[in-house]
């Protein structure tokens, strides 16, 4: 028996990340698509239930990787990647740690910097506008404030804002975001796919160069991904925060070569 009423009716306007979708959006197709992968869905998440039944840490194995390549489920998501990227490890490590960067020195150059990207985070993500409540600018503000901190040869580079402020949505928590952004761009990444010269511009090109060559000698692909960005987030942030998955990096390179473009059809995406 057919569902009553037009799929537009049925699919919700904004996705359980907070995004809108487009005017354009083809609701049909992604009610028939979503209806059949819904199966494969559910059986991953009773697989991950019960994988991490009993609510301890997550132990890296073959079978962890093998589900995590597969896909973690949103439930779960943020206490998977805080346990398999060692972020876990380091917010138990360093209790007070992310407060008290907060309450440190301020540098106008990297707040400037960093306010400068807030409106231009997720403009159709309803969660990051100055009119919810809570808006999560602020949240995405505070990490990028204390990592610029934390991390002072990086400081702050545009597009870090669209990979903490998906870190945000996931984990709903400052300092877990925080942690996990530390796990990415200070253990995990290239060393120099972030370059600090310049504190958002210049030298572009020259890392750009110096980044093609570190992924063409780690056998990564140089071909440019033509990938619409919150695919490109959602899939690069969740394979990197497992170091064993080094082919995801050539993603990182080639948007970051890009200078992050975000295109503002954004919630045109897959999840």
């Amino acid at each position: 028996m057919e569902p009553a009423g037009r799929p537009r009716d049925r699919v919700p306007r904004i996705d359980p990340y907070g995004f809108e979708r487009p005017e354009d959006f083809d609701y049909a197709a992604y009610e028939e698509f979503f209806s059949a992968y819904l199966v494969i869905l559910t059986r991953r998440a009773m697989k991950w239930s019960k994988l991490l039944k009993g609510g301890g840490g997550v132990q890296k194995s073959g079978t962890v990787k093998r589900y995590i390549r597969k896909g973690v489920p949103l439930e779960h998501r943020a206490h998977v990647w805080m346990g398999v990227s060692g972020a876990q490890a380091r917010m138990d490590q360093n209790p007070g740690y992310y407060h008290r960067l907060l309450q440190g020195e301020c540098s106008g150059r990297l707040e400037e910097a960093i306010r400068t990207d807030m409106n231009r985070t997720f403009p159709d993500n309803v969660k990051f506008r100055k009119s919810a409540d809570p808006c999560l600018q602020k949240t995405l503000y505070n990490v990028l404030v204390a990592y610029g901190r934390h991390n002072q040869g990086v400081g702050y580079c545009q597009g870090m804002n669209f990979i903490a402020g998906y870190l945000v949505l996931i984990t709903k928590s400052e300092e877990k975001s925080f942690w996990l952004l530390d796990a990415l761009v200070g253990r995990i990444l290239p060393e120099n796919i972030f370059r600090a010269r310049e504190l958002v511009h210049g030298h572009h090109h020259q890392a750009s160069r110096e980044l093609q060559g570190q992924a063409a000698g780690a056998g990564l692909t140089r071909t440019p991904v033509r990938c619409r960005p919150r695919g490109f987030i959602s899939r690069a942030v969740s394979c990197c925060l497992v170091p064993e998955y080094l082919t995801s990096v050539h993603f990182v390179v080639n948007v970051f070569q890009d200078r992050f473009k975000i295109m503002s059809s954004v919630t045109q995406l897959w999840l």
